[in-house]
């Protein structure tokens, strides 16, 4: 017994000892990789740049075609939450296989090729199921590239620069999102809708060829290699997600049950007399604060509190849900229609740097893959949610119900902000 017990705690040493000099190997060949850090980050970025302009060109006009299709609020929450309903289940498998392949690229670009190679078919849809099945491959397609691309980013800078990096890619990715309406905007005062579909394939093309030629995929090391050995002799329990993952977890999906899909901010905007023709425009104004904010919102994550940042955003989301369930003018609309930019900005980028700080270098991709999940699948119903409430209440009751859902969450958020993070360890960071 005393043998078996020496034997272990040798075994524990040592396991250690090899952990710890891998940690070490790991930091030199870190250093060694900074300078090509930059240039991997913003080829992901001029990817999201691209593949966004392609989206939003036909995100915000997705309404407008809808109601000419003979479509409403009802089938417009059916679409987008069978399709985000879709793209979780996607999530969750693509952050389990992440932490276990070896090269990742494959995943990040076939979803970029598939997701883009369906929207201009768009322009040959006749009925709203059509549309339905598109967003469903298009949301699929998003949902595998997530995990694997955002593990790639921190492995390449360090959870020291997290919030910068995704800060940066958020920028340029909400760069795309201005680009995009005011393409949008453009043709339709010349063309129809449709011709906006189609020519969504530019941006499209030119989001899959910076994918498969800029982003770059350095193979595991041999101090990865030599401490997923390490890995398999230390106790079980040290694989265990974190309770600061679980707090930040649940504080999300209490939001995300009161965020429901874009397109409803839309819908209501047009409810109170903001032309059809103006819709990308909406897109634009709240796109210019998102772009602007994302990439400082990331570096102030990377030196104060990432829970106080997150839960200003939500404070910040609450105020707009408010005033468009009030709707006093159409001025206010576009007022916090700007505002509503700085949510996404103090949010996005900064919860999944939170997300990825809380857990161990080799259960990033899992760790992502359930956050992504749960709010996929919370956005699924809240986009239910509105459209039911809406149809049975009128725009009002739905928006007062997401800006108090959003509230609480921040709070929750502030109050676990003294929490500190599990311990974990270094390597990999």
């Amino acid at each position: 017994m005393a043998e078996d017990t020496t034997a272990e705690s040798s075994i524990l040493k040592t396991a250690s000892t090899n952990s710890a000099k891998c940690s070490e190997t790991m930091a030199s060949e870190s250093s060694e990789r900074r300078p090509s850090v930059a240039r991997e980050t913003y080829a992901f970025g001029l990817t999201s740049f691209f593949n966004d302009t392609a989206t939003e060109m036909a995100y915000w006009v997705l309404p407008a075609f809808l109601t000419s299709l003979g479509a409403g609020p009802a089938q417009l929450g059916l679409i987008e939450g069978v399709a985000e309903s879709v793209a979780s289940l996607a999530k969750l498998f693509s952050g389990y296989v992440t932490d276990r392949i070896s090269r990742r690229k494959p995943l990040v670009v076939g979803g970029y090729a598939v997701a883009n190679a369906i929207k201009p078919i768009l322009g040959l849809t006749t009925a709203w199921w059509q549309i339905l099945v598109i967003r469903f491959a298009d949301r699929v397609a998003k949902g595998l590239r997530g995990a694997p691309r955002d593990v790639m980013v921190a492995e390449a800078v360090g959870k020291e620069n997290l919030g910068s990096a995704y800060g940066l890619i958020q920028s340029l990715d909400s760069a795309g999102a201005i680009a995009g309406p005011l393409a949008a905007l453009f043709l339709l005062t010349r063309y129809s809708i449709r011709i906006v579909f189609w020519a969504a394939a530019l941006p499209g093309t030119l989001a899959i060829l910076v994918a498969v030629f800029g982003i770059k995929e350095k193979g595991r090391t041999p101090a990865i290699a030599q401490l997923e050995k390490t890995k398999a002799i230390q106790p079980k329990g040290s694989v265990a997600l974190p309770t600061s993952f679980y707090v930040v977890v649940t504080a999300v999906t209490l939001f995300s049950l009161g965020n429901s899909s874009d397109m409803f901010l839309v819908m209501r905007a047009q409810s109170i007399g903001i032309s059809i023709v103006l819709a990308p425009l909406l897109g634009l104004v709240f796109n210019v604060t998102y772009t602007l904010g994302s990439w400082p919102a990331g570096w102030l994550s990377d030196h104060y509190s990432r829970h106080w940042i997150a839960a200003i955003g939500f404070f910040i989301f609450s105020t707009v849900y408010f005033v468009f369930g009030r709707a006093p003018s159409t001025l206010a609309i576009w007022i916090v229609m700007a505002l509503y930019g700085l949510y996404y900005a103090l949010s996005q980028p900064v919860l999944k740097a939170l997300v990825v700080e809380t857990v161990v270098w080799d259960m990033r991709g899992r760790a992502l893959g359930i956050y992504f999940f749960v709010t996929s699948v919370t956005t699924l119903l809240a986009s239910l949610i509105t459209g039911g409430l809406w149809k049975r209440y009128g725009p009002s009751i739905p928006f007062y119900l997401s800006a108090s859902m959003a509230f609480a969450s921040a709070i929750l958020l502030l109050v676990n902000s003294h929490r500190p993070l599990a311990q974990r360890r270094s390597v990999g960071d």
